[in-house]
This record gives C-alpha cells, sequence and structure tokens, in this order.
C-alpha cells in the first residue's frame, strides 16, 4: 500500500508518516528542506527496514514543483492508495491589517497546491478505480475568529474544494475525507506558554486518519472534526 504526504517532516504530516510506515505502508513526502526529508527517511527506515520512502524537494506555493513531486511518484508507483494533502502555513492577522500578500501566500499553499496535486494524481486512482484523499483543513474552515485573516479563508476554500471533489468521486470508488483539527501541537504553537494538556497531539489527528482508511470500500467519513477536550482556544 502506498501514502503520499504533503508537508511530511513536521507536526500532523509527521505523525501520519509515522503511523502508516509503522502499519507497512511505503511513503512519498516532500518538504521544501532537503535535510529535513534526509533525516526523516533514515528515521522512518530505521523504524521500518521495509518500506520504501520517496522524497522530492518542493515547495507547494509553487505549481511547477507540485507538479514535478506528481510526476516523481508516478515514475516510480503505478499505483496510489491514499493522498493527504497536509502541507500548510498560517500567518495570524486581520484582513484589514495584514500584510500584502499574505491571502496570496496562504492560497497558494492551503488550497493550490492540494489542488494541482490531486488532479495531478487522480488518473492514477481514477484507472485503479479506488483511493482515499484527505484534505487537511481546520476549525477555521468551518468558523471565523480573532486574527484568522485570510488564513481562514484559504481553510473555508479548502473545505469547498473537499465537499466538490468527494461529490464528482463518489461514484468512482474513490473517497474523499475532510480534516477539520483544532490546536494542536506544532510548529505553529511552538513556544506557546500552555499546558500540553490545552492542545492536542498531532498523533490524534494521525489516529483519526488511520481510523477513516479502515473502514470498508462501501463507508466513508466526510468530515472528520477534532478539538482540544477544553474547546478551542
Amino acid at each position: 500500500m502506498k501514502i503520499i504526504i504533503t508537508g511530511a517532516t513536521k507536526g500532523i504530516g509527521r505523525a501520519i508518516a509515522q503511523k502508516f510506515a509503522a502499519e507497512g505502508f511505503d511513503l512519498a513526502i516532500c518538504s521544501r528542506n532537503n535535510d529535513d526529508l534526509k533525516i526523516f527517511k533514515k528515521e522512518l527506515l530505521a523504524a521500518n527496514p521495509n518500506i520504501e520512502v520517496l522524497t522530492k524537494v518542493a515547495d507547494v506555493r509553487k505549481k511547477t514543483q507540485v507538479l514535478a513531486f506528481a510526476q516523481h511518484i508516478k515514475k516510480h508507483w503505478k499505483e496510489v492508495d491514499i493522498l493527504v494533502n497536509n502541507a500548510g502555513l498560517f500567518i495570524p492577522g486581520e484582513i484589514s491589517k495584514e500584510d500584502d500578500g499574505a491571502l496570496e501566500q496562504m492560497i497558494e499553499t492551503n488550497l493550490y497546491s492540494a489542488y494541482h496535486l490531486t488532479r495531478a494524481l487522480l488518473p492514477v486512482m481514477l484507472k485503479k478505480g479506488s483511493g482515499h484523499i484527505f484534505n487537511m483543513c481546520s476549525i477555521a474552515s468551518l468558523i471565523a475568529y480573532p486574527n484568522g485573516g485570510s488564513y481562514s479563508i484559504s481553510k473555508f476554500a479548502l473545505l469547498g474544494f473537499s465537499k466538490v471533489l468527494r461529490e464528482e468521486m463518489k461514484s468512482k470508488g474513490i473517497k474523499v475525507t475532510s480534516i477539520m483539527p483544532g490546536a494542536t501541537w506544532s510548529n505553529s504553537w511552538a513556544g506557546v506558554d500552555l499546558p500540553e494538556s490545552r492542545l492536542m497531539q498531532a498523533n490524534d489527528i494521525a489516529i483519526a486518519v488511520w481510523g477513516a482508511w479502515q473502514m470498508s470500500p462501501s463507508a466513508v467519513v466526510e468530515d472528520i472534526v477534532i478539538r482540544p477536550q477544553l474547546g478551542d482556544l
């Protein structure tokens, strides 16, 4: 079985990669930092020596690099089982005050990357007549919140993309799941003075993804909303 994960060297993407590697999946992962990819690949293979790990440096804001990642995968693999569009960017701010270009940066990272990679890989899944696409949306896809600004706009858009894709793929054997995590420990929350228990662990999201994947072909989890036990921050 084979899984593709964008933004896989940190946070939620890293936890998903570790979970599926432990279950025997071959992985294709990308990151902007080649050193991070090399180190993570070494760790994954040390813990799971029987899997294959494909890596590719890619800035997912750039369509050409997203398509190059897809081509790299198709060159090595004839089939794909799971695509996790996880790469994301969070720049806090209010619409009226955020820096010029913030919307473009987050739309390119949070929406366009998923759109272009999905379109590039869908023919592989359609040929097989099966597959599962997970889109890493956010609680910010459901509600606006202070200082969310263009981040929330981009995540609302990603949820819209995911909903449309679900409708288009339901008769073709391909599942689509939108994941809406609340506050989860990752680089975005580094240095925040809060008890560890106040935010979710990245592995909590990985467990949810694994559970959704485990279902029979006749069932799909369309939406996963996960919040910290004490609620949103």
